[in-house]
C-alpha cells in the first residue's frame, strides 16, 4: 500500500490495484502547487466530512474520472444530487470494497457544507487490506473511542491530525498512538492556515521522546505500509 500526501487532510492511496482519494483540497491549497489535478488517478473518493477544505475538489476529480464518493449519506446524497455516484455508511458500519474493507469511524469535529447546510455527523476510516491495515482519523480531537480500533484490528500506519487549533495538536495525537497500539504516524492537517502553523522538529522529537514515529513527509511525497 502506497500513500502519497496531496497537503492538508488530502492522500492518494494505492491499494489493490485501486487509487483512493481522500478528502482533495488541492486547487485551493497554495501549499499544493506541485499536485497535478488533473491527472490524478481515483477509483474512490473517501470524504470524512463536509468542510470545504475537505471536499473542495471532491466534484472536479468524480466527474472526471467516475470515482465514486465514499461518506456519510448526508454527504453522499449531497454528490449523488449532483450526478456523482456514491456509497453511504454511518459510524461503525463496515464494507467490503474490491480494495479492501472500510469501517467508518467516529471523529469528535464539525461538519457542513460552505453554505451552511447540513453535512451529517463527522467521521474517519480504517481500511483493511491484504497489504496492511491504516486508519485515517479525519478532523478529531483526542477520544477515548480509538481505543476501541485496536480491539477490532491491528493497525500498521494512523494517519492523525497534528496542526492542534481546529483538530487535536501532535502531543494529543501521540497520546492517541498509545490509545491506538500504533507507533508509526502520518501526520497531517498542518501547516495550511497560520491557524495551524507547527515546528515540525519540535513535533517530531516530541514523538520520538515517547518512542514513537512521526512522519511529516511534503506534499507529493510517499510512504509504504
Amino acid at each position: 500500500m502506497n500513500i502519497t500526501y496531496l497537503g492538508h487532510a488530502g492522500l492518494s492511496v494505492e491499494v489493490a490495484g485501486k487509487h483512493l482519494v481522500v478528502d482533495p483540497f488541492i486547487s485551493g491549497n497554495p501549499l499544493a502547487k506541485s499536485v497535478d489535478l488533473a491527472s490524478l488517478k481515483a477509483d474512490y473518493i473517501l470524504v470524512t466530512h463536509a468542510h470545504q477544505d475537505h471536499i473542495l475538489d471532491v466534484e472536479a476529480i468524480a466527474k472526471r474520472t467516475g470515482a465514486k464518493v465514499i461518506s456519510n449519506f448526508e454527504i453522499v446524497t449531497y454528490f449523488e444530487n449532483r450526478g456523482i455516484v456514491g456509497h453511504p455508511m454511518n459510524h461503525g458500519g463496515s464494507w467490503q470494497f474490491d480494495f479492501g474493507t472500510l469501517t467508518y469511524t467516529n471523529a469528535i469535529h464539525s461538519s457542513s457544507f460552505p453554505d451552511g447546510s447540513y453535512g451529517g455527523q463527522p467521521g474517519g476510516f480504517i481500511l483493511e487490506s491484504a497489504e496492511g491495515t491504516i486508519y485515517i482519523a479525519g478532523d478529531t480531537a483526542l477520544t477515548f473511542d480509538m481505543k476501541l480500533i485496536p480491539l477490532k484490528c491491528k493497525l500498521n500506519l494512523a494517519v492523525l491530525p497534528v496542526g492542534d487549533n481546529f483538530t487535536m495538536g501532535y502531543k494529543s495525537a501521540c497520546m492517541a498512538a498509545d490509545f491506538l497500539a500504533c507507533n508509526r504516524i502520518l501526520g497531517y492537517h498542518y501547516d495550511t492556515f497560520g491557524y495551524i502553523e507547527i515546528n515540525h522538529q519540535e513535533a517530531i522529537e516530541y514523538f520520538k521522546a515517547h518512542y514513537k514515529e512521526l512522519n511529516l513527509i511534503k506534499i507529493g511525497e510517499s510512504i509504504n505500509v
